[in-house]
């Protein structure tokens, strides 16, 4: 089976291809891991290319798509999942979304990433990889999180525990995913973890426009 993966949760937007076996680990095949900030629109599409050309394969070869639901920001990831939605719907595949935080890093570990506004998203989880707490968000302060955190170093001092370096990757994607692509008609509907409000908001009031 060949997986097209996606995510663009975090400033850096990940697309892959990967061949996933039902007997062993998924082989990725290629992969583009691009600091994007808040160019994910004009990047993806370019990234979906990059690594289908690295492959020698088409959108015609691909048997399913999977894309990282968030948390993350409003604009990003209405990116990642409309792309993946269409793609999926103009080849007839099925579309598998995952929480983004499952695909970073493995074992026991607590995630977090940059959430903006001085906060972080976070996730917890066991030696098997099972979330066992979040996905939230927070002031890295509030987290008080014993043993090993990946994700984002930056927050390292706040969180007042080192962070090792880790982020989305094709691989973790498809891990997460791998119930949902063992069986396609059970994956859920493409809901993205936004887990607060956009930036953006209307003014709360409206000023009369006078006419002279």
């Amino acid at each position: 089976m060949l997986v097209l993966a996606l995510d663009t949760a975090t400033p850096t937007l990940v697309a892959g291809l990967a061949d996933r076996s039902e007997h062993g680990a998924p082989e990725v095949l290629a992969e583009r891991a691009v600091p994007s900030g808040n160019r994910h629109a004009e990047l993806l599409t370019p990234a979906i290319t990059s690594v289908l050309d690295d492959a020698g394969l088409t959108m015609g070869d691909l048997d399913a798509v999977v894309t990282g639901l968030g948390p993350g920001p409003f604009t990003g990831l209405r990116v990642g999942i409309v792309t993946a939605a269409a793609l999926g719907d103009a080849r007839g595949l099925p579309v598998i979304g995952v929480c983004s935080l499952d695909a970073i890093g493995s074992g026991v570990r607590t995630v977090v990433t940059d959430a903006r506004r001085k906060e972080v998203y976070w996730a917890a989880y066991d030696a098997d990889g099972v979330r066992t707490g979040g996905p939230g968000v927070l002031r890295p302060e509030e987290l008080r999180r014993s043993g090993r955190i990946v994700g984002d170093p930056a927050f390292a001092a706040r969180l007042g525990a080192e962070v090792v370096p880790a982020e989305v990757t094709t691989a973790g994607l498809l891990r997460a995913a791998e119930p949902q692509l063992a069986d396609p008609s059970s994956a859920g509907p493409l809901l993205p973890l936004y887990l607060r409000r956009p930036d953006a908001t209307p003014p709360a009031a409206i000023k009369a426009v006078s006419q002279a």
